[in-house]
Formats: structure tokens, sequence, C-alpha cells
């Protein structure tokens, strides 16, 4: 598991479809070592802080396999590490492999994974079309977010050494499917609740779930 590049980006404005947003989705890479910060990276910002950042998503990881996968499905575009707004492009970290809760080392920083990339209409402005949020979500190709435990610097080439497996064993895949599938795994939807690494908006929401389905609103 290694890390293949670091990207960084501050926020801009950015017109599409006749309104104007401020984003940060636009990242590119960066040499060097950089440092992780409690809230995001070095030369690193979130424009929209009610939905975007926080100690919960201090950094965002995608795995470069997906790029393959993207190229096949979008041949006419440019496709960039960075390009889906992840500070760090990642190869061996799967989300059908990584758990919610599971613990990093990456470079001198310690992470622990959060939640999975839920996307909004702001990567249809960056991919400029806006069939891609559909599609994004439909892949499970979503990456994950890391909470930062302890402060350090990154670089590209860094490993990624895993300390700990969360024992729940709920998989970011898990918890993405848990969000878009019409007819939840209850299982699931249970051993997510009680995962003390998920963010408590996600906790709620999947109670909120659970009890429409019992109740079979």
């Amino acid at each position: 598991m290694q890390v293949v590049s670091v990207n960084v980006g501050l926020p801009r404005q950015i017109a599409w479809k006749g309104r104007v947003a401020t984003t940060g989705i636009f990242k590119e890479p960066i040499e060097g070592r950089v440092r992780v910060r409690a809230l995001n990276l070095d030369g690193d910002r979130q424009a929209d802080l009610r939905v975007h950042g926080g100690p919960d998503k201090a950094v965002y990881v995608y795995p470069s396999e997906h790029y393959a996968y993207w190229r096949r499905v979008l041949p006419e575009m440019d496709l960039p590490w960075g390009m889906f707004g992840e500070n760090l492009t990642t190869v061996g970290l799967a989300e059908d492999e990584v758990r919610i809760g599971d613990r990093f080392r990456i470079g001198s920083a310690e992470v622990m994974v959060t939640q999975p990339r839920m996307p909004c209409y702001k990567l249809g402005m960056k991919f400029r079309r806006n069939d891609i949020i559909r599609k994004f979500l439909a892949s499970r190709r979503t990456g994950f977010y890391l909470a930062v435990l302890r402060e350090g610097e990154v670089a590209a080439g860094d490993t990624v050494e895993r300390l700990s497996r969360d024992p729940h064993a709920v998989r970011v895949l898990d918890i993405a499917n848990l969000y878009a599938d019409t007819m939840p795994d209850m299982e699931l939807l249970r051993r997510a609740v009680a995962l003390d690494a998920l963010p408590e908006s996600w906790r709620t929401h999947f109670r909120e779930r659970a009890e429409s389905v019992l109740s079979g609103r």
C-alpha cells in the first residue's frame, strides 16, 4: 500500500450553468513532503465548511486503480491525479477491503478511516457534465475520508502501514451500499449504527433508515 500522489488546492470560483460557486475540489499534485494537520493538508482548503472539511473529513483518499475504470467510461476526458478532488491518490486501498475505523500510518502521520465520499453538485462542475454524480455513486468507487490522529508529513512514494483493523468489520463499500440501496441489509445497518468511528450524522441517518424500514414507511 502506497501513496501515488499528494494533491492540494485552494478554493476558487467556478461558473457553470448560470451559477457561480466557490469550491476547493480542484487539486493538483505537489512535490516534496506536505504537512498533514487536523483539518487539512498545508496548501489545501475546503470552501463550504458546512458540508466539507472538519475533523472527520480532513483528508480525502482515492484509489489510483479506479482511474483505469473512469478512463474507459469517460474516454474523452483528461484524468490527472487529483481529478476527483482527492488529497491522496493511493494504491492498494480499496473500498471493498478498507474498514471504517481502520487506522494507518502514512508517512509520519497517523489517520483513521471515517466514511465514504458522497458526491455533490461541485463534482459536476469539475467534470462539466450532469451525469457524473449518478455515475460516481453507481460505480461505488467513492474513495474515503480520514481523520488525523497524529499530525505528520506525507509525500508521494510513502508506504501506507495499517496499524489496526476495526473489529466491527464494516467496510467503506458497505456504508456506500447502505446509503444507495433501496432495501438495506438490516443486520449491516445495526452494525453501522454501532460504529464509534462513523460520524454521528451517518449513524443518525442509519438509525432513521432502520426505523423507517421496520415501520414499513
